[in-house]
């Protein structure tokens, strides 16, 4: 694990931790005993992993790019294509990335019996990682390939040496980088790009993740409810909230009347009813709380 200087390539500008606010954050956490905890891509760009949203460093504010549609991966083969083409050259630097302070301290927070249970919408195993056990990811994680046929899984990495087996010559050289570890090709690089099939039915291979306009299993969100009625509080950690599959939960907090903390750089759609709103990098926030 690496304890190296946080990356903030990807990181929005924001002041440090103002002392009142963090006294405010330690005795909301200290009056946790059973905390639930929902993380967002905010807590993993420090990592060096940039987020959708974030102003003038998110995905979206830097290019005209938008993730791959759930129906356009499983109807279009020239989409299928594109999609792992740009995947299998990301891949070596996606896969590497690693946890930060964040990551870290929700992992000592669970071996102290302060975490009930932790619940990341990220796809990118930081959290697993550093050792998270009570844990879902909401929305799967790219490390992980399934067939959608037979439903046979293997690891990405053993994906990726198919790939480099098939496509011997292939080159492409990338530019820029994306949240859900693709990078940017022309659809002329793309091209000769060869796809392999399950090795077990011949059939279309996809990442255990669930790309937009998909939903989540309702037996993973009976899970998280059944999670979240057991805790007493609610820590959420960047993330806008702003995709429903994860907003859900706080809705359901608030009608709990569970108290709930937020820590993201710039606004959320808790920001209204949350109790506490911290504008701060989790990085630097968390690892201050005893």
């Amino acid at each position: 694990v690496s304890r190296a200087s946080p990356n903030l390539t990807f990181v929005p500008a924001c002041l440090p931790p103002n002392p009142v606010e963090v006294e405010e954050l330690q005795r909301f956490i200290s009056n946790s005993k059973r905390l639930f905890v929902m993380t967002g891509a905010g807590i993993s760009t420090e990592s060096g992993i940039p987020d959708y949203r974030s102003e003038g460093v998110g995905l979206y504010a830097r290019t005209d790019r938008r993730p791959v549609q759930h129906t356009e991966f499983v109807c279009s083969a020239s989409a299928r294509q594109r999609y792992w083409a740009r995947n299998f050259v990301g891949w070596p630097q996606f896969s590497s990335h690693q946890p930060n302070k964040a990551h870290l301290v929700l992992r000592d927070w669970e071996k102290l019996g302060k975490l009930h249970w932790l619940v990341t919408q990220n796809v990118d195993a930081l959290h697993t990682k550093a050792g998270s056990q009570r844990m879902t990811e909401l929305h799967g994680c790219t490390h992980r390939v399934f067939c959608l046929a037979c439903g046979d899984r293997i690891l990405r990495s053993e994906l990726q040496e198919h790939f480099e087996a098939l496509n011997p010559t292939w080159k492409a050289e990338a530019f820029g980088v994306a949240p859900d570890g693709d990078v940017f090709l022309t659809d002329e690089q793309v091209h000769n790009f060869q796809v392999p099939a399950c090795r077990k039915c011949g059939g279309i291979l996809k990442p255990d993740v669930t790309f937009f306009g998909d939903t989540v299993s309702q037996e993973k969100v009976r899970f998280v409810h059944q999670r979240l009625a057991e805790s007493d509080s609610m820590l959420v950690a960047g993330s806008s909230m702003q995709v429903y599959s994860g907003y859900r939960f706080a809705l359901a907090a608030q009608e709990k009347k569970l108290p709930i903390a937020v820590v993201n750089i710039g606004p959320t759609r808790l920001d209204h009813f949350a109790s506490l709103k911290l504008n701060s990098r989790c990085g630097e926030l968390l690892p201050l709380i005893v």
